[in-house]
């Protein structure tokens, strides 16, 4: 695969399945563009790669979003694969959800997304190929136990990329979401912390219970999203559009 003179963006893109992206893109040509909130942790990430530029954005700040967005067109030209990834997970009881947890994580995982799309897509328009790869979840085609905030927000994702596939339909351009489960990210310690911390388990007696989550039983390796993201760039991958594809060890 060539992506010599193709703009990539990553939000989301100085840690775990962004930078995972991020790096298996410019592997094959692309420059690309991460964002991220953090400066110093987009700029160690761009240091691992010479096609890497980091740009500071907010997701969850429109201005941001549009600010950020058009320098990095103006540096490096169209965006041409558009793959917002920024989001947060975190469960909790619907009983105990209040509006600013809720508001927090439709910001970000949901409205983020939005308008990285909608932002990349005016330069995307001038170009005779495009790929937008959203990054949702599991939790994006089937309920997540004790986190109906979060899964809300990743089905409504899936629900925005197929509404952008029919929009789209004979257009160059095309739109799906990965659906990965657990990954073997930053995310998983804090959550084996919270299994120790409600539980009394061990970290060992944890970690068990987070690779059994996934069918498979074993975490999936961010390269293993990547790869994903990658075939979804393929010169025949044209007509794979407006799917959730599942990176979940076999869950049904």
């Amino acid at each position: 695969m060539n992506l010599s003179g193709k703009h990539a963006l990553v939000t989301g893109g100085g840690t775990g399945i962004g930078v995972a992206i991020a790096r298996a893109l410019a592997e094959h040509g692309a420059v690309v563009t991460i964002t991220g909130r953090r400066a110093d942790v987009l700029g160690d990430a761009a240091q691992t790669h010479p096609g890497l530029f980091a740009q500071t954005v907010d997701v969850m700040d429109e201005t941001s979003v549009c600010m950020g967005v058009a320098a990095a067109v103006a540096a490096r030209g169209p965006v041409q694969i558009c793959v917002p990834n920024a989001g947060i997970a975190e469960g909790r009881a619907a009983h105990k959800t209040d509006m600013a947890f809720w508001r927090t994580m439709m910001a970000t995982n949901l409205d983020g997304a939005f308008l990285t799309i909608r932002e990349c897509l005016t330069s995307m328009h001038t170009t005779d190929w495009g790929r937008v790869i959203a990054i949702s979840s599991i939790a994006g085609v089937k309920g997540l136990k004790g986190a109906p905030c979060y899964s809300a927000s990743k089905h409504g994702l899936v629900g925005l990329i197929r509404g952008l596939a029919a929009d789209y339909l004979g257009k160059p351009y095309t739109f799906n979401a990965l659906c990965p489960a657990y990954v073997d990210t930053a995310i998983v310690p804090q959550n084996i912390e919270r299994i120790m911390a409600r539980t009394g388990m061990s970290e060992a007696e944890a970690h068990k219970v987070m690779d059994g989550a996934n069918p498979h039983g074993r975490l999936i390796a961010p390269k293993e999203v990547a790869e994903a993201a990658l075939w979804l760039c393929d010169d025949h991958s044209g007509s794979v559009n407006g799917q959730a594809i599942q990176i979940a060890g076999g869950e049904m």
